[in-house]
């Protein structure tokens, strides 16, 4: 997949464990840990919204795109 979810480095970063970020978002820890994986499908913007004011941090720090032509 093309789209690579680094929430996992965002979260070891902020010293935050996955259960309090899926609590203070109002998801399931099970959700969350299928975003962690990259194995979800779609996001809301509303629920990225929360994890970038609450992470203090840009999209951009949670998702990044690789080219998998080019490697």
């Amino acid at each position: 997949m093309p789209i690579v979810i680094n929430l996992d480095v965002m979260l070891a970063k902020r010293k935050m464990r996955s259960n309090e970020l899926a609590e203070r978002i109002g998801i399931t820890t099970a959700n969350l840990s299928i975003l962690k994986t990259g194995k979800v499908k779609a996001i809301r913007l509303s629920t990225l919204e929360l994890i970038c004011e609450i992470l203090d941090c840009q999209p951009g720090d949670i998702m990044e795109y690789v080219n998998e032509i080019k490697k």
